[in-house]
């Protein structure tokens, strides 16, 4: 199957798991996961619709922008790690990023913001599972980490990002969800801004939809199966 059936299928499968709950397919923003794969995927995958990619690693990030500069209206997410030396890069590139856990980098990536572009939108991690090998901040810190951005001129909060632990069952993904969707809920409260919940991935599509994602992140079912170099 080509990358264009893939992505009819990923699409189809969102608005499956959508219908089964009640809400809209187009309440659920689909992200293409695309480290480590070629320019010319990400092309085949443009032709095809899509618009959003996200990116874990720092230079390929950059390197993949600067070669698709001349199509402007891609929409460019930082999913992965960021160190500090490399948040400058982030911060000239990048449209959104996923992973705000520490005040270090939240503070760097507005001091690095250039001007003359809008706020970045980012999304604060939080580790639901606890699970020491991942980052993210306690579900008990958020309201601090919350200020801390709103405070931060050049930044512009958008909700919230998690990866849970691996889990086959549905009941078992919902309930590990359930915190974050209530955190997610009261958050949205509080600012009209906030419309996003980046959860969900291949493994747990329906139950991340069913707990209220907005966003769900999809590499290997779009692209096949990841590239290492």
């Amino acid at each position: 199957m080509s990358i264009a059936d893939n992505l009819r299928q990923v699409q189809r499968d969102i608005a499956d798991c959508a219908a089964q709950c009640g809400r809209s397919a187009s309440d659920v923003r689909l992200l293409a996961v695309s480290k480590t794969k070629p320019l010319a995927d990400l092309e085949s995958a443009y032709a095809a619709g899509q618009r959003l990619f996200g990116e874990n690693y720092v230079q390929e990030a950059v390197e993949k922008y600067q070669a698709l500069s001349h199509l402007s209206d891609i929409e460019w997410h930082f999913i992965g790690p960021i160190q500090s030396n490399k948040s400058r890069q982030i911060a000239e590139t990048m449209d959104w990023v996923h992973t705000i856990d520490r005040e270090k980098i939240a503070r760097r990536l507005s001091e690095q913001r250039p001007t003359e572009l809008p706020p970045l939108n980012v999304l604060i991690q939080v580790n639901i599972s606890g699970e020491t090998s991942k980052s993210g901040i306690e579900l008990s810190d958020l309201e601090g980490v919350v200020a801390l951005v709103k405070s931060l001129p050049n930044l512009s909060l958008r909700g919230l990002m998690a990866i849970p632990a691996p889990q086959t069952d549905m009941a078992l993904q919902r309930e590990v969800y359930a915190p974050l969707q209530q955190a997610f809920l009261t958050l949205q409260k509080n600012d009209p801004m906030v419309d996003t919940l980046s959860i969900g991935m291949s493994g747990d599509l329906a139950a991340a939809i069913a707990s209220g994602s907005t966003m769900v992140r999809v590499g290997t079912a779009i692209f096949g199966a990841r590239q290492y170099t």
